[in-house]
């Protein structure tokens, strides 16, 4: 065997060789200098797949794949063992039947005694599981650190022990919109809200994770902007060999799971509150039919014995007191009416801006000296359609509540601007549709409310004033009236802040109108038929009563198929005064279309305390229609019916005088400012209301608290007008006329009561009275007429 073929002598001890022919786990060779195999044992064999005889003399070369041979690896390797004395690598080796694996190769230079390179000992195992499994561990990591930088709905990142970041991913940089250059080695409490760092919550949260195991919360967090988002957050604590290493954190941004979890709490309570008024207002409505009815009983009946009975001061002041009361309770019914939504309203387009100028002053007389009103209208403001006299009432409540709310005097701003509510904002409530409204807001300086009471501030009766401060009916009157006119109201308010109540109606595209005011005018008769037609026998006969005092011809029906063979009779009837709501199958409206059919010039006049949606939908009243709201004094049932009616009607000044009409174009020019009045009135508070209202209209007037304060004033100058009341503690309201009359009997004289003057004085001068509550119209037009008058006496 040449050297080619054979090992060295110095190969190696015989144990070695021993060794290496015996084992198959190894491919055991030796190499010549020159690369060639010298030696083959069974390892070999088994590694690689050639007998002895097939690879000694061959290059060790043919062991490589074809692209190692070709790079020129077999002599890199010999020529590092030979340089260093032993190489070692990994990498792929093949069989003799071209199959790769992954092979461990040691190579050791041998030499002589004479230090001479004699040759190489090769050492080779298969290591293709542990290169799998390796391969398996780097796929594994690759795959995972793609998954995490393909992330980008997750913030994932590395924390040191101490907190400061080690790894930032893709999803971290959207999130909080800091790059890895910009955000590695930093602490991580930067993306913490200021008041969270100072209270010490982002170091609580590493020491949890490092006691636990695991820390997870939900809060407000920071981005490099400045604006915040709110968090889910994972921390997790890494160990290796039982020692922490460092933090995992997870971040995700759940603002908008947040808002839209708001938004569906928002919306129950809004739909359970929507429902739960629905229900109250049910509940009210049927109540105020009923209550209606009884006050109507009770006023009409006080009304007839005032006017029998109410000639002694005494009889006068208790029946007065009693319809005082009526009243009180009448307000009641139509504030439950109005929470409801059972009003019935008569819309007409208005500029709101004109409407709250008109208030002005009404509004500072309500409020006093000690709060400030600022009003503040956008331009272009536009138009809505609504009842105005409603809308009155609501913003004066809304006023008497923000000056109830600041005892001690404040502000009160009244803004009115265009607003358009869009889809995200009436998402949550349920009864309001997105759309063009004009906002109302009436904001205070006052008190506020906490919480717990915002949720109840609409519920009717409920109240934080103390007993007898307040019926608890002003914001649940302005939440219905609100809702039936298509509109939307909300409360703002945080204690000792103030509260604002915004006010939202609908936008109309028509054109403003001047809504007409009522003035005043004395008790109209008339001698026309009228069917009346009531179920409550009761109001009936009470009715009756009052249309047979002013003159008319009355009829009468307990249900609607009475009054519809009334009407089949072929009796003349000029109107049919029926209620709304009436037993039996055939309901008034239809009742009533059948009557106008058989008497097409028949007037109708519906009254209620309830409507029951019977002539009012959408609440408005159907086109049409004309409405006596339940309980109505005489006044009112006169004046509505000579309304419906139209024509000529008797118009008394006095009481049962004898049937005059006035006219306010003759006589002498109006001129208020030149008017000398003298106020007469016990009652102090009463008295300055009095002269504040005749300031409004352009007159200053003169004062006295009693009869004889008043002769003492019309001895000392001259005066064109008194103004008296009735009942006064030194001498009768009358009789202070009658010695004022004889010092002046030009004087003329307007008495102001809550009672009937007596018919059965014969009085000189020219009079006229004021029937109390009176308003500033009915004021006016009782100072005009007098001027109007050129002389006016009555008899008894």
């Amino acid at each position: 065997m040449n050297d080619a073929a054979s090992p060295p002598s110095e190969f190696g001890p015989t144990w070695l060789r021993l060794w290496a022919e015996s084992t198959s786990d190894y491919a055991i060779f030796a190499l010549s200098i020159q690369g060639i195999v010298s030696t083959w044992n069974p390892g070999g064999e088994c590694m690689h797949g050639y007998r002895p005889d097939e690879i000694i003399g061959q290059p060790f070369a043919l062991l490589y794949p074809p692209e190692g041979r070709a790079s020129g690896a077999p002599e890199a390797a010999l020529h590092a063992a030979a340089k260093t004395g032993r190489h070692v690598e990994e990498g792929w080796r093949m069989r003799k039947d071209g199959t790769p694996f992954w092979a461990n190769v040691a190579m050791t230079a041998l030499r002589d005694s004479n230090n001479a390179l004699i040759g190489f000992g090769t050492v080779i195992s298969d290591v293709s599981d542990k290169k799998a499994a390796h391969d398996a561990v780097l796929k594994s990591e690759r795959n995972f650190r793609l998954l995490v930088q393909g992330v980008t709905d997750y913030a994932i990142f590395m924390l040191s022990t101490d907190g400061h970041i080690t790894s930032w991913n893709e999803g971290a940089r959207r999130i909080k919109g800091y790059t890895e250059s910009d955000i590695i080695g930093s602490h991580f409490s930067r993306f913490y809200t200021p008041e969270d760092v100072a209270a010490g919550v982002p170091f609580r949260g590493l020491e949890t994770a490092r006691r636990d195991g695991r820390f997870e919360a939900e809060g407000w967090r920071v981005r490099r902007d400045g604006s915040r988002f709110f968090a889910h957050v994972i921390i997790d604590a890494i160990y290796e060999e039982g020692e922490l290493v460092g933090f995992a954190k997870i971040t995700r941004d759940i603002t908008e799971r947040r808002r839209a979890s708001e938004q569906l709490e928002q919306t129950q309570r809004a739909l359970f509150q929507a429902q739960k008024m629905e229900a109250l207002g049910k509940l009210t409505g049927g109540v105020a039919h009923d209550f209606n009815n009884v006050l109507q009983v009770l006023r009409g009946n006080l009304e007839l014995l005032e006017s029998r009975h109410g000639r002694d001061g005494w009889s006068a002041e208790r029946l007065s007191n009693a319809i005082d009361a009526v009243d009180r309770g009448a307000t009641l019914a139509a504030q439950l009416l109005a929470f409801g939504r059972q009003q019935p309203l008569a819309p007409v387009v208005i500029n709101p801006a004109r409407q709250l100028r008109a208030m002005d002053d009404l509004l500072r007389r309500a409020l006093g000296e000690a709060i400030e009103i600022e009003s503040v209208v956008a331009g272009g403001l536009w138009n809505i359609a609504v009842d105005p006299h409603h809308l009155e009432n609501v913003i004066l409540n809304l006023a008497i509540n923000a000056r109830d709310a600041m005892p001690e005097g404040g502000k009160l701003t009244l803004e009115l601007s265009n607003a358009t509510l869009d889809d995200e904002y009436v998402m949550p409530v349920p009864d309001v549709s997105a759309g063009q409204y004009v906002m109302l807001a009436v904001t205070d300086t006052g008190t506020g409310m906490s919480p717990q009471v915002l949720e109840q501030a609409f519920d009717p009766f409920f109240s934080t004033k103390p007993e007898g401060e307040g019926t608890g009916l002003g914001l649940s009157m302005a939440y219905g009236f609100v809702k039936q006119s298509g509109g939307h109201i909300r409360l703002y308010s945080e204690v000792e802040e103030g509260t604002t109540v915004r006010v939202y109606l609908p936008r109309s595209t028509g054109t403003a109108v001047e809504p007409s005011r009522l003035t005043a005018s004395g008790l109209k008769h008339g001698n026309e038929t009228i069917l009346v037609v009531e179920d409550d026998a009761k109001v009936r006969e009470t009715v009756v009563d009052l249309l047979g005092g002013l003159g008319y011809a009355v009829l009468k029906a307990n249900n609607a198929e009475q009054a519809l063979a009334v009407v089949e009779s072929g009796v003349h009837i000029d109107m049919l005064f029926t209620d709304v709501v009436m037993p039996g199958a055939l309901r008034s409206p239809e009742m009533v279309r059948r009557a106008v059919q058989t008497l097409p010039a028949l007037k109708v006049l519906y009254t209620s305390g309830y409507t029951q949606n019977a002539i009012v939908h959408g609440g408005r009243l159907d086109p049409g229609v004309e409405l006596l709201s339940k309980p109505y004094s005489r006044q009112q049932l006169a004046f509505k019916i000579r309304q419906v009616l139209g024509g000529d009607a008797v118009e008394a000044i006095g009481p049962d005088v004898e049937e005059t009409r006035l006219d306010l174009n003759t006589g002498p020019v109006w001129e208020p400012a030149r008017l000398r009045i003298l106020v007469v009135e016990d009652d102090a508070s009463l008295r300055g209301a009095v002269c504040e209202l005749l300031m409004l209209i352009g007159i200053t007037p003169q004062q006295a608290a009693s009869g004889a304060q008043a002769l003492a004033a019309l001895r000392a100058g001259s005066v064109d007008v008194l103004f008296t009341d009735i009942v006064m503690p030194d001498m009768s309201g009358i009789e202070l006329a009658q010695r004022a009359s004889e010092l002046d009997p030009a004087l003329r004289v307007v008495f102001a009561s809550g009672n009937p003057i007596p018919d059965h004085d014969s009085f000189a001068f020219k009079w006229t009275a004021l029937r109390k509550p009176y308003t500033l119209d009915q004021l006016q037009h009782a100072l005009q007429s007098m001027m109007a008058l050129e002389r006016m006496t009555t008899d008894t």
